[in-house]
């Protein structure tokens, strides 16, 4: 079999990855170039941000705790503000999506260059993706300069991170691989990546559960992430982002868990129109189809497998259809309203595909 044509394009980010990598910090901050360190978190990572300040000494202009979900542009701006007045001349973001949109709000207008230490599986990190809340519209984008420069994953900072949140983070993950295998602008390297991180957190979500606390697990989890964060920053995504930023946006349904329950009715929609992606998938989840892999995976180890059960009322799911069809956009499978109405309605009842 020959290879299609393709285009890859490499990005220049540094990954310092493994147990206690978080030790490096300094070493980091100065291979930036950088002096003075502005340090985001949510209100709730706050004690985490204080150690990472306090082991950068002199090199940390302070601590900004106000990080919150969509990133509302006034936050995005109390924040520059603080970095100027503060005379930051780098940010480290340590956290999850929430503070990594931050420091990329900061970085788009001012350039300054981030450093992220994420503790969760959400794969933000390794995008140049970025998304901003104005006047209750979240705007989304892609600008290189919003790429964090630097990436320390260090998976002691995972083991707090909840199991029932650790599972939702880790498919959402998987979300990212599993539609980069059928993006029309794929290729074969995006295509390993996929399949290995896909497999790494389809290994590590059992083991969290069963000991939340297993390093070996949390670092399977966290390499996971990076893999399929990777993908999401290099090819496009099709038919179950669209309908998960459908529900999240107009529902406000959490965003995590949307994409778990998703997942596998999105999986079965493309099955037939996509049998080389649905293949690796199920491979790397070792099932015998890839939507009831991922299915399994969610009810298995605690995950909510139905909309009903997260918030989404039945009556909204028409309106859902309508939204998902607006706009057309790259999908294996054609988008045909009966066949999207019926997915939605298997998601909200929580059917196994």
């Amino acid at each position: 079999m020959s290879l299609q044509p393709f285009i890859y394009n490499s990005v220049a980010q540094r990954v310092v990855f493994g147990a206690g990598a978080l030790q490096h910090l300094a070493r980091e901050i100065d291979a930036l170039g950088a002096r003075r360190a502005l340090v985001l978190s949510t209100p709730e990572q706050r004690p985490q941000a204080e150690r990472v300040a306090d082991m950068l000494g002199a090199h940390a202009a302070g601590v900004f705790d106000r990080a919150v979900m969509h990133v509302p542009i006034e936050t995005a701006r109390e924040a520059r503000e603080v970095a100027q007045r503060l005379g930051a001349d780098c940010a480290v973001a340590i956290g999850g999506g929430s503070t990594t949109g931050l420091g990329k709000a900061i970085a788009l207008d001012s350039g300054l260059p981030i450093l992220a230490i994420p503790t969760t599986y959400a794969g933000s990190e390794m995008t140049p993706i970025y998304g901003i809340t104005e006047a209750g519209m979240k705007k989304t984008g892609k600008d290189f300069k919003v790429l964090p420069r630097t990436v320390i994953y260090d998976p002691e900072l995972s083991l707090t991170l909840p199991v029932g949140l650790s599972v939702t983070s880790g498919i959402n993950a998987i979300a990212h691989a599993a539609e980069g295998l059928y993006a029309v602008d794929s290729n074969p390297i995006m295509d390993l990546m996929a399949q290995e991180g896909i497999a790494a957190l389809g290994r590590a979500l059992p083991a969290i559960r069963a000991t939340p606390k297993d390093l070996g697990a949390r670092s399977d989890a966290l390499y996971g992430a990076w893999l399929c964060g990777t993908v999401l920053g290099n090819v496009g995504m099709a038919l179950h982002h669209k309908l998960c930023h459908t529900l999240g946006g107009s529902f406000n349904l959490p965003h995590a868990e949307t994409h778990t329950i998703v997942l596998p009715h999105a999986l079965a929609y493309n099955a037939e129109a996509a049998p080389g992606a649905t293949a690796r998938i199920t491979k790397a989840l070792g099932g015998s189809s890839a939507a009831q892999a991922v299915y399994d995976l969610a009810r298995d180890n605690g995950a909510p497998v139905a909309l009903r059960d997260i918030g989404m009322k039945e009556s909204d799911l028409d309106l859902a259809c309508a939204h998902a069809l607006k706009n057309q956009y790259p999908n294996p499978r054609p988008l045909e309203r009966d066949a999207i109405r019926a997915l939605l309605q298997n998601a909200w009842e929580g059917a196994r595909p």
